[in-house]
């Protein structure tokens, strides 16, 4: 499909700056440009992504070894209880927003994927956090047993 449609900078899919051409696939490089925005604090659009430096590449270059470097920091305070579950749950969405911009439209990840690579991200959270809270409560009980 061919359309004159005006894109917004730092979120349209290259095949459509090249070619013109917008699908699914458009709409998935989109999102995973906007998944790396919202978990980093920064647009696309901000002043040090210049000449070849991208939001996208950037994240790409930084992870894995550097995820503290490009999260936004009021997601992962270091000393919370949860650093450890939180940072697996950030390292994962932003491996799937970078699945989503992959340069090819037809290496990126399918919407129907997406909503369950994020579904199973979610409950794995929610499963770490839950059986750290088990753990504290057992070690209180046992602490007042002593009592």
């Amino acid at each position: 499909m061919r359309t004159k449609t005006l894109a917004t900078i730092g979120y349209t899919a290259p095949e459509y700056g090249i070619e013109g051409e917008i699908s699914a696939k458009s709409d998935v490089y989109s999102y995973g440009i906007m998944l790396m925005e919202t978990f980093t604090k920064k647009k696309p659009t901000d002043e040090i992504f210049v000449g070849e430096l991208s939001l996208k590449r950037w994240v790409n270059d930084l992870l894995p070894n550097s995820l503290v470097e490009v999260v936004d920091k009021i997601l992962l305070i270091g000393e919370e209880k949860h650093f450890a579950a939180k940072e697996q749950c950030l390292f994962s969405i932003f491996i799937l927003a970078l699945e989503c911009t992959m340069e090819s439209p037809e290496k990126r990840i399918n919407t129907k994927d997406i909503v369950t690579r994020l579904l199973k991200i979610r409950d794995t959270l929610s499963k770490r956090i839950a059986k750290f809270k088990l753990i504290l409560f057992a070690f209180i009980d046992s602490y007042f047993e002593f009592m």
